[in-house]
C-alpha cells in the first residue's frame, strides 16, 4: 500500500468518525476554555485563544505521530 493510499483511508475514517461523534465534537467549548483571552472595551474587542492553540497543537502533533508510525 503506497503513502497516497494510507492517507486517503485515514482522511475517510477521519471523517466518518467525525460524522459518528459530531453532536459531542460541537459541545466541545473550543475557544471558551480557560485561558483564552477576551478584551471587550466599546471601541475594541480582541479574542487570542492561547489555550485552544496549544490544545490544537498537541492533538496535531499526536496526529502527525500516529501517521508516521504507520
Amino acid at each position: 500500500m503506497n503513502f497516497i493510499q494510507k492517507i486517503l483511508m485515514i482522511s475517510g475514517i477521519t471523517l466518518i468518525f467525525i460524522a459518528i461523534f459530531w453532536r459531542y465534537i460541537i459541545q466541545i467549548p473550543f475557544g471558551k476554555l480557560p485561558g483564552d483571552i477576551y478584551i471587550n472595551k466599546p471601541n475594541i474587542k480582541i479574542f487570542i485563544p492561547i489555550t485552544t492553540a496549544l490544545l490544537l497543537s498537541a492533538l496535531l502533533s499526536f496526529i502527525i505521530w500516529l501517521l508516521r508510525k504507520l
